[in-house]
């Protein structure tokens, strides 16, 4: 008789699914003392001893826990700064998780998450923004659906509409 894990091709390990069936870590690989993998997608892991400066391009997910520099667009990834991660770039993906370093503008269509151990210097702008508590966030963030690029008025240090919550940080610090 059939069964589901006869169809699974040999060599690709099982990947179990969380409470609201997302993917997961795989079932092996789950050790209390190790840190998080990356998203059970991800296909590009930049580590410690590579250092990167330049442009990165690409529609896959990426885990980055060494040194970038440059800028960093992923059109259809998720990007995963990991807690070793030190990234001086602009970053233009689908998801930023940051649980390391990022300096410059990060642009999160859906969600930019940062975890306790995340640092952020910069400009956030993003659909869904989640800060644990013990990360640190300096800079300007704008959550919500964009707005209209017409008639408001940015100069004060603080501002808000129906739209889009828009908060500017006026010495750039905000420590979470």
């Amino acid at each position: 008789m059939w069964k589901k894990e006869d169809s699974r091709p040999q060599g690709v390990p099982e990947i179990s699914t969380g409470p609201a069936g997302s993917p997961s870590t795989p079932a092996h690989s789950r050790d209390a003392s190790a840190s998080p993998a990356p998203s059970g997608r991800a296909v590009a892991c930049i580590s410690q001893g590579i250092h990167i400066k330049g442009e990165i391009t690409g529609s896959e997910d990426l885990f980055v826990d060494g040194p970038v520099e440059g800028k960093l667009q992923l059109t259809n990834g998720s990007l995963t700064v990991g807690p070793n991660g030190n990234v001086k770039a602009d970053v233009t993906a689908r998801e930023v998780i940051v649980r390391g370093r990022v300096e410059g503008k990060i642009a999160g269509r859906e969600r930019v998450q940062l975890w306790s151990t995340g640092h952020v210097t910069g400009e956030v702008q993003t659909q869904r923004l989640a800060i644990e508590d013990g990360a640190v966030l300096r800079g300007k963030v704008e959550t919500g659906k964009p707005l209209d690029k017409g008639g408001e008025d940015r100069g004060s240090a603080v501002s808000t509409s129906k739209s889009a919550n828009s908060v500017s940080v006026g010495s750039g610090t905000a420590v979470i």
